[in-house]
């Protein structure tokens, strides 16, 4: 069996990991499941404790002890294991290199110690896995040193996330343009999988496609953890395709730098629309690659590079046509 050690960093890193650990549990049937097809590969994400109980193979890692609690008093919050509960005492106030090298030098060899010691539990490691945001500080900042630090003790094994990536349009605050821009570089030196989720492109669904009027945190992270269960569905259940992190990395990477994923989901549908709609293959499809159904909105982003190639190519006709009077 090939295993996963997962990481949660931050507060949205754990809010939407706690929620995708409701999602995964109730697949695998861990309490009230009876089919041997959901047990077969649950030891990808799971240990198995004493009583045929399953624990998450999780590291749990934020500079607040506020997360945590929110995370322990959730209805999933008693199945993690409360030594891999690793915090601090104060937050990195959205700030990257306070999460990055101030803050977390005390924390982040405990959390070292955490992983290695999952690590070691493992019978065939195939490679971790980390959620966290880029906009903040403890998961932009924290988050990609614990990346680095992993990278250089386990160089053989895949290195995968699940990143919140800034928006143009939905923003909290006006560090998260630094915030994000220090962390891609961190990774794109050291990570083999990025799959990119905003929160704009979430509130497009939400609004537009689910018919939500209000939505909350609560319907976005439900989004993301249901995105991210279905891309680890070839990797928990038995398949032929993708059935590990490496084969995902060489199917799906062309080159070692272009490795960051759009995911997509399908179906999405209102649910008083969800009786007039017919899922075939076909249309399954055509959602798959529609925009409406991404969970990253690049559209104005290309549109506003586009513009840009347009205005530098009008600079430099009117600096030739400037060179060319002078001359």
């Amino acid at each position: 069996m090939r295993e996963i050690v997962h990481l949660q960093a931050g507060q949205c890193g754990n809010q939407i990991r706690a929620k995708f650990w409701e999602v995964i549990s109730d697949e695998h049937g861990t309490y009230y499941g009876d089919s041997d097809l959901q047990l077969e590969r649950i030891n990808v994400y799971y240990n198995e404790a004493r009583r045929g109980n399953y624990v998450p193979r999780a590291v749990l890692v934020d500079l607040e002890p506020g997360t945590m609690d929110s995370v322990l008093s959730s209805p999933f919050g008693q199945i993690f294991q409360p030594d891999n509960f690793m915090f601090g005492q104060s937050g990195a106030g959205n700030n990257w290199a306070k999460g990055h090298y101030m803050e977390c030098m005390e924390l982040v060899n405990a959390v070292l110690d955490v992983v290695q010691k999952e690590a070691k539990s493992c019978n065939c490691l195939q490679g971790f896995q980390l959620t966290h945001s880029l906009g903040g500080g403890m998961g932009s900042g924290m988050g990609t040193l614990l990346i680095s630090k992993i990278h250089k003790e386990f160089p053989d094994h895949i290195m995968n996330t699940f990143s919140v990536v800034l928006s143009p349009k939905v923003s909290d605050m006006v560090v998260e343009p630094y915030n994000a821009m220090l962390s891609v570089h961190q990774l794109v030196e050291n990570m083999d999988e990025t799959y990119c989720i905003d929160n704009e492109a979430l509130y497009d669904i939400c609004f537009c496609t689910l018919k939500l009027t209000t939505p909350t945190y609560k319907d976005l992270n439900h989004l993301v953890s249901a995105t991210t269960s279905r891309v680890t569905t070839c990797l928990c259940f038995p398949g032929q395709l993708n059935t590990s992190l490496h084969k995902l990395a060489i199917n799906m990477v062309p080159f070692p730098y272009l490795h960051f994923f759009m995911p997509g989901f399908t179906p999405l549908t209102s649910r008083g629309s969800q009786q007039y709609r017919a899922l075939t293959v076909p249309e399954l499809t055509q959602q798959m690659f529609d925009t409406k159904n991404m969970m990253s909105n690049m559209n104005d982003l290309v549109s506003e590079y586009q513009q840009y190639q347009d205005t530098t190519a009008e600079e430099g006709k009117f600096e030739e046509g400037a060179e060319e009077k002078v001359a």
